[in-house]
């Protein structure tokens, strides 16, 4: 696999254990894990966000690509500002999902933007036709990025989660500069 990738003010990489404590400042965040698809709960502290991290590396090998979880990281000082992920979407678990988040401090840069684009150009070099992202109705950060990215809006579901979400898909021919 060819990571770490690299845009002009970040870098796609994998996770490392010693990402926890700027992991739980994104996953540690309710304003971040509310949004998230499934619902899940803020990581209450720095050991179980170690573990979540262990489990994420540990996975990681096992996974086919394009499938997996990275940690975005800023170029100019290495911080790590967020993440990434490629999974299937329930329940068939035919379609892969791309999901992005980004620790508040760093909403409204452009780094969910350009981290998913450079994700998105390597999962279309996987054999991979299409990526899906599904957004909470109400979350307009994450309906924005699905349409800078080029996503197009193909509908409202309740199959995926078990909770009513808008679905954003994008092929290669889509892609849009970001």
């Amino acid at each position: 696999m060819d990571f770490p990738r690299s845009t002009d003010r970040l870098r796609v990489r994998h996770w490392s254990v010693d990402d926890a404590e700027a992991a739980l400042a994104t996953y540690g965040v309710a304003d971040v894990t509310g949004w998230l698809t499934p619902a899940t709960d803020r990581i209450g502290d720095l050991p179980a966000m170690r573990s979540v991290l262990l489990a994420w590396v540990e996975a990681q090998p096992n996974l086919l690509p394009p499938q997996g979880r990275w940690a975005i990281e800023r170029l100019v000082d290495g911080a790590v500002v967020g993440g990434l992920a490629i999974r299937l979407l329930p329940p068939y678990e035919e379609d892969l999902e791309i999901s992005f988040q980004l620790r508040p401090e760093e909403w409204g840069n452009g780094y969910a933007t350009e981290a998913a684009g450079a994700l998105i150009r390597w999962a279309f070099t996987q054999d991979v036709d299409e990526l899906f992202a599904v957004a909470i109705p109400n979350n307009t950060r994450a309906i924005a990025t699905c349409e800078r990215l080029g996503m197009e809006w193909v509908g409202e579901t309740a199959k995926y989660y078990d909770r009513t979400l808008q679905v954003y898909r994008i092929r290669p021919s889509a892609l849009v500069d970001s």
